[in-house]
């Protein structure tokens, strides 16, 4: 069932976005060449913790951190770990939420480690722009394929995979809430966006292909089946009748 949100829940939603975008923000200066990802981790624990919130990932499933942080060919979900250091060129994916008030925020970016290659730089590039475009989308009678249809078709007029298996989501009081936002999809067709809607839009784009597989050494992490580079962008949008609004902002 995808449950409308109050003007009031909404106003508590945004707090929590705002907190998100800030620890979020704070893990994106963190990420330096011989830094670890467990440097990252704190760093967006520490802001969450700052403002009286609590991290939405902490403990969900079992996930033993406050920020998911994955580097190069790894999508989503990688631990943060004291052993891990990012290197100069590395592309760092950094995904977060905070819970404000029993109400989530959830935001993503991608960034290089210092100096990265021109392919990295134009993947980072292309896959922001997917989210742009898929929140411009997000306007009040439009339907759930017209935000994928943008995200897959300016990702493959580029020559980037589209990662099929994961998806965007409905937030709220739960980080995870109905309906699913898939980065693909056909315009015109999918339910209806109504005002009151609030959604988890997160593009994840592959250098080459859509395949991804999941890690068994720790359960968590997902990488490209090609091996090569991923980027994965997030904002926590309203639908309102006014058009789409970014909750993930300062």
């Amino acid at each position: 069932m995808v449950v409308l949100k109050t003007s009031r829940e909404l106003e508590l939603m945004r707090e929590a976005g705002r907190i998100s975008h800030l620890a979020l923000m704070a893990g994106v200066r963190a990420v330096q060449p011989g830094r670890t990802t467990m440097d990252v981790n704190r760093a967006v624990h520490d802001v969450i913790l700052s403002f009286g919130a609590k991290p939405s990932f902490l403990g969900y499933g079992g996930f033993p951190a406050a920020a998911c942080v994955s580097i190069n060919e790894e999508v989503i979900h990688g631990i943060p770990s004291k052993r891990r250091r990012i290197q100069e060129g590395d592309i760092v994916s950094i995904d977060t939420g905070a819970i404000y008030q029993g109400f989530h925020g959830d935001n993503a970016f991608t960034v290089a480690a210092g100096q990265t290659s021109a392919e990295c730089e134009e993947l980072m590039s292309v896959t922001q722009k997917c989210l742009e475009l898929a929140i411009a989308a997000a306007q009040p009678g439009n339907r759930l394929g017209d935000i994928g249809s943008a995200v897959e078709q300016y990702a493959r007029s580029h020559g980037y995979g589209v990662v099929t298996q994961f998806v965007g989501h409905g937030i709220g009081t739960e980080m995870h809430q109905e309906p699913e936002v898939p980065n693909y999809g056909k315009a015109g067709h999918g339910l209806r966006l109504r005002p009151g809607m609030t959604l988890a839009i997160e593009p994840m784009i592959n250098m080459k292909g859509d395949g991804v597989w999941e890690d068994k050494k720790d359960g968590w992490t997902i990488r490209t089946s090609s091996g090569l580079p991923s980027a994965h962008f997030e904002n926590t949008v309203a639908i309102t009748e006014n058009g789409p609004v970014i909750l993930t902002r300062p």
